[in-house]
């Protein structure tokens, strides 16, 4: 706020600490610039072979990595060192959720550690969803084996290996999972997946 030498009214100063951040050239030599400016580069000669869903998530990671370049400039202040008006922090809870959905050790306590919330605060955000940050990741990975499994191209992969791919360590529970899911084990939806292609991912009955 500054006061108006004319009227002797406060007004609010136009240009925020975000604008100041945003006008201010980005080194792409060194540090995260340099990181941001490669991962784009790549993408930019590259991003033709990708499948959608991977642009998708590569989307995420591009908009994860800017953010955290701009976090890192002097002036960035609370808006962009919590995510501000880049990313909120549902938005990047959902993203760290999805980069790691690979990973057995993901879990309630490593997304809000990551984001330096508490488990509670974490819990009362997904509450609002009607899903529990587990059930939420549970279903993420489902769907990621569900995509897999539906896939012709990957017919010969084991469906244990389908399975560790996306963080299930132990095959007896993921079938069980996947069958009260989707309502047929994963070797019964892959065969009805891929023997017919043109419907939808719900096997036959």
């Amino acid at each position: 706020m500054r006061s108006d030498p004319v009227e002797g009214v406060d007004r609010v100063d136009p240009v925020g600490p975000v604008d100041r951040v945003l006008a201010e050239r980005i080194p792409a030599d060194r540090g995260m610039g340099a990181i941001l400016a490669q991962y784009m580069r790549s993408l930019a000669a590259h991003g033709e072979e990708c499948t959608p869903a991977e642009l998708e998530q590569l989307g995420v990671i591009a908009l994860d990595l800017a953010g955290a370049c701009l976090a890192g400039r002097p002036g960035a202040g609370d808006e962009l060192s919590d995510g501000g008006p880049t990313r909120s922090l549902p938005a990047r809870v959902d993203a760290f959720i999805g980069h790691n959905l690979g990973d057995p050790e993901l879990s309630p306590s490593a997304v809000a550690a990551r984001h330096g919330i508490s488990l509670r605060r974490l819990q009362l955000l997904f509450r609002e969803r009607g899903e529990s940050v587990a059930a939420a990741i549970r279903r993420r990975r489902l769907e990621r084996c569900r995509e897999d499994l539906s896939d012709p191209g990957q017919l010969t992969v084991p469906v244990h290996t389908v399975a560790l791919r996306w963080g299930f360590t132990n095959a007896s529970v993921f079938s069980r999972l996947f069958r009260e899911t989707y309502g047929a084990s994963p070797s019964e939806f892959r065969r009805a997946a891929v023997a017919r292609p043109d419907r939808d991912d719900t096997p036959a009955p």
